[in-house]
């Protein structure tokens, strides 16, 4: 139960984290796969060693974090039938087609074909080189 009192939010978009196995592999996709604005590499903050990729969609930026010392744990595959948590992330856009074959010729797997989701949305699911599903959307006349 709340006292009522809301959040004020002061961005309109969120930051996500994602921790990345190969920083170079993942700031290629995002960045040159997908059309991602890249706006900063630069060491970790707080004294964590490694280094943090950000890429920019609209206001929401992606910080593709590479530590120096590789966490031993992987995230589960399978997208969001593999395991509870964070398992997607979305991204709108013009020409669905265009981006869907600029993944398969880049090598990264389709995981669900383009299909229509609800009457003016077509989306379809490709695996980052992580093995992260990445939700691609495109709104359609419906």
């Amino acid at each position: 139960m709340t006292d009522g009192a809301a959040t004020v939010v002061t961005k309109e978009s969120i930051d996500v984290g994602i921790v990345v196995r190969n920083g170079e592999k993942m700031l290629a996709f995002y960045r040159d796969v997908l059309g991602l604005e890249h706006f900063l590499t630069a060491p970790m903050p707080l004294g964590i060693p490694g280094t943090m990729h950000r890429v920019r969609c609209g206001t929401t930026v992606l910080k593709l974090v590479e530590l120096t010392d590789q966490p031993t744990a992987a995230n589960p595959p399978g997208g969001m039938l593999g395991a509870t948590g964070f398992r997607y992330i979305t991204f709108f856009v013009a020409d669905l087609d265009a981006l869907l074959g600029r993944c398969r010729a880049a090598g990264q797997p389709v995981a669900i074909e383009r299909t229509t989701a609800r009457p003016g949305v077509d989306i379809a699911m490709v695996v980052d080189p992580d093995g992260n599903w990445v939700e691609l959307g495109e709104l359609t006349d419906g």
